[in-house]
């Protein structure tokens, strides 16, 4: 069974006109479905508290969300090459408005699991924004600046997980915080959840409310972009794109990375809450977890001018090699020093998935829509690696779980490695 579809050449673009008016509202994509995504970070020991879950109980919220990657990657590339991007991105916001207004009725049910459908489907609207913002970002302007260029469209995205989880600990972890104070009861009441989940509830309305005033702003663009159609496919034919070793391993990449990274941000309230690390309340923890974030904004910033000066596959290795270090002086030390390193580890995230996925794609012509979708498919990673974290945590401690990630990071640090002694080119029997 596959998904029929047209595939687009390149869009033809003014580069001038087309390319410069089009990049903010990529930008602002990036942003969005960054912001949103990093909320999960606090809205996890909010859930964990109201339904009295353990770590691996609690990581299926990251399951939820990021199983959609994997299931609607693939017709989202579909998707992309029948309507073309700027049409695909309105289709993906009001998914993802859809998933912020299921939060009310998640609320009514006072459910765990009326949280996980809600997730799923706000998951599958970023995934469709996310097909379609990747790939786009690269086709608005010179091929060989394009590794830089999806690095500085990441940073907005990286703005974005650097607020939302601020604000998210303000107005979904405070009244969490007020519960522990008085003790609340380790199961708590229906009458007890609805009241906490009803803060949880208005955060995702208003968030709803921002979402359709973006989607109706990116609607008036939709023809921006000149897109040509060509003659239909099955969408199962990318599957031949991992023939191609740089591919196949850029995907394996991605998905190291996208579980260590959301790993370390779903445990890191609870890290940074234990009495040897620094014995924060929830909600300061919480706050902190914008920190983690931050580092990943600044580090594109600065990774966007760094890759325009040294091969970004060396880059890449590197970022991983000092992951790997400031993992193991967290897991190894106690205090200040565990903390510091653990929200550390953001700062060489930062240019980790964009140069993976650049490196990944290249060379893949006009079927860089499969690709990408290929690609955002493999971000399921994050569902499966949190959980494995969460399980190992509750068979040893938290520390003992950042062995998992490290492992993630060691992963990458292969790939660059790899990139860089095998420079892209073509794979025999394969069209591109």
């Amino acid at each position: 069974m596959g998904f029929v579809s047209r595939e687009p050449a390149s869009p033809a673009l003014e580069p001038a006109a087309a390319a410069g008016g089009l990049r903010p509202f990529v930008f602002a994509l990036f942003f969005i479905f960054g912001g949103i995504t990093s909320l999960n970070d606090v809205l996890i020991p909010k859930l964990k508290g109201l339904f009295s879950l353990n770590y691996t109980e609690v990581m299926l919220v990251q399951f939820a969300f990021f199983l959609a990657y994997f299931l609607i990657s693939a017709p989202a590339g579909a998707l992309v090459q029948r309507v073309g991007y700027m049409r695909a991105a309105v289709i993906g916001l009001l998914t993802m408005m859809t998933g912020c207004l299921l939060f009310i009725a998640a609320s009514s049910f006072g459910v765990f699991s009326a949280f996980l459908a809600a997730l799923f489907v706000l998951a599958g609207g970023i995934t469709i924004v996310q097909v379609v913002a990747n790939p786009l970002i690269c086709l608005l302007g010179a091929p060989e600046t394009a590794h830089s260029r999806l690095t500085f469209a990441q940073a907005f995205n990286s703005l974005g997980t650097t607020l939302f989880p601020y604000l998210g600990a303000l107005l979904i972890l405070r009244p969490l915080a007020h519960a522990e104070q008085a003790q609340a009861q380790a199961a708590a009441p229906p009458a007890f959840n609805a009241a906490e989940t009803a803060v949880v509830d208005h955060t995702y309305l208003g968030l709803a409310l921002a979402l359709l005033v973006v989607t109706a702003v990116v609607w008036t663009r939709r023809n921006r972009l000149a897109e040509q159609q060509e003659s239909g496919f099955s969408m199962l034919r990318s599957l031949d794109l991992l023939r191609r070793p740089r591919l196949a391993f850029g995907a394996l990449g991605i998905f190291l990375y996208v579980g260590a990274e959301v790993a370390i941000g779903s445990m890191l309230v609870s890290y940074l809450m234990q009495a040897d690390t620094l014995a924060l309340s929830s909600q300061s923890a919480g706050k902190r977890v914008a920190l983690y974030w931050g580092g990943a904004m600044i580090g594109r910033f600065l990774g966007a001018e760094l890759l325009r000066r040294l091969p970004p596959p060396q880059v890449l290795s590197m970022a991983a090699l000092a992951a790997m270090g400031l993992l193991v002086i967290s897991g190894l030390s106690t205090g200040m020093p565990s903390g510091v390193a653990l929200i550390m580890v953001g700062l060489f995230n930062s240019v980790m998935f964009p140069t993976i996925f650049s490196l990944a794609s290249e060379g893949l012509g006009k079927r860089t829509p499969e690709g990408s979708g290929l690609l955002c498919m493999a971000i399921v990673g994050g569902a499966i690696v949190p959980v494995i974290v969460g399980a190992t945590a509750d068979a040893t401690t938290l520390r003992g779980a950042l062995a998992v990630p490290f492992l993630c990071y060691a992963g990458i640090a292969a790939f660059g490695r790899y990139c860089r002694l095998r420079p892209a080119g073509p794979t025999p029997g394969i069209s591109t």
